[in-house]
């Protein structure tokens, strides 16, 4: 078997690739962009090679040469503020990447299963009655990084309609863990507590909006259901990737908080809320469960202690340097 997995130098992508060699005999090949990206060891089974997914000639040479079995396209600007700032660059980059895998598929005549990474950004602003939400809820996407992941979504629904390709699409809900950017809320708590421990920083921790709650589930599991979705899901549906639980991200920072001895004070900052925010959002991953027989396995306070114990081992790193 071979598979290209896009977006492997992205924290789900290596995480992809290291259960891919753990697991399986494939012969994997890894897209990266930029070419500057953290990314996965190359070993005799994992190759990689920098392209940009958005340069339609490029992707179709890559796809025709190597002629993968099973495509998970997980590239993608997934950072929801950066969609605010810049809406059509979200909208290019995620629109014309998959559309450019999907038709280096279908023109090199490949039966390929082709997993399409979507979002619980698709269903946005759901009522309390919604939840927990469905593959059946409605989607109202709330910023542009949303209807990004609803027009991924029903394109590759629409490959599949047409053109009688094997498109599987997955809606992971919020997944995080080791090697997770910064940027996002969980590494953001806890960088900040490690550089606190290493006296890198004053010990004032910067949050945002707190009382809004997730369904998180830890990363290592979000990958296993990917690799379940390319060998056990059926072509044309939709599956929903959650844990079933909302937790709350002043809970996130209190267990975080709970792993240090540091006295640490808490500091809102203003440019941290989005403009639009969902109070409350969870799902249900029954449809998925009862076809694969996935769960998620890990605790998530396991996945904060480890999520820590990544940044500390980084600031360690860092001020070696």
């Amino acid at each position: 078997m071979r598979a290209l997995i896009t977006g492997a130098g992205g924290f789900v992508g290596n995480h992809l690739c290291e259960y891919l060699l753990s697991q399986t005999d494939w012969e994997l090949l890894g897209t990266v962009y930029p070419e500057r990206v953290e990314a996965p060891r190359p070993r005799p089974c994992l190759s990689l090679v920098h392209v940009d997914l958005r340069d339609a000639g490029h992707v179709r040479e890559l796809i025709g040469d190597f002629r993968p079995d099973v495509v998970f396209h997980l590239a993608a600007q997934s950072y929801v503020p950066t969609s605010f700032a810049d809406p059509w660059q979200t909208l290019e980059n995620n629109l014309r990447a998959q559309l450019n895998v999907l038709e280096g598929v279908r023109r090199a005549g490949l039966k390929a299963r082709v997993v399409v990474i979507g979002s619980n950004e698709e269903y946005g602003w759901p009522r309390p009655e919604d939840l927990p939400l469905t593959e059946e809820s409605p989607l109202r996407p709330v910023n542009p990084y949303a209807v990004s992941k609803v027009g991924q979504d029903f394109m590759g629904l629409q490959y599949h309609l047409a053109y009688g390709m094997d498109v599987v699409r997955l809606r992971p809900f919020n997944h995080t863990g080791p090697g997770q950017s910064p940027r996002f809320v969980v590494p953001a708590f806890a960088r900040q507590i490690a550089r606190i421990e290493a006296g890198l920083q004053e010990p004032v921790v910067r949050v945002g909006n707190l009382d809004v709650a997730r369904d998180f589930t830890d990363v290592r599991d979000i990958v296993r259901a990917y690799y379940l979705a390319a060998t056990q899901g059926e072509a044309g549906e939709v599956y929903n990737l959650a844990s079933g639980v909302a937790r709350s991200i002043r809970w996130i920072l209190e267990t975080l908080l709970s792993f240090t001895d540091a006295e640490v004070r808490i500091e809102v900052d203003p440019a941290l809320y989005r403009p639009a925010d969902v109070p409350v959002i969870y799902g249900s991953a029954e449809k998925f469960r009862c076809r694969t027989g996935w769960e998620p396995r890990i605790p998530f306070e396991e996945t904060l202690r480890e999520t820590l114990e990544y940044w500390r081992l980084y600031e360690r790193q860092e001020g070696r340097l």
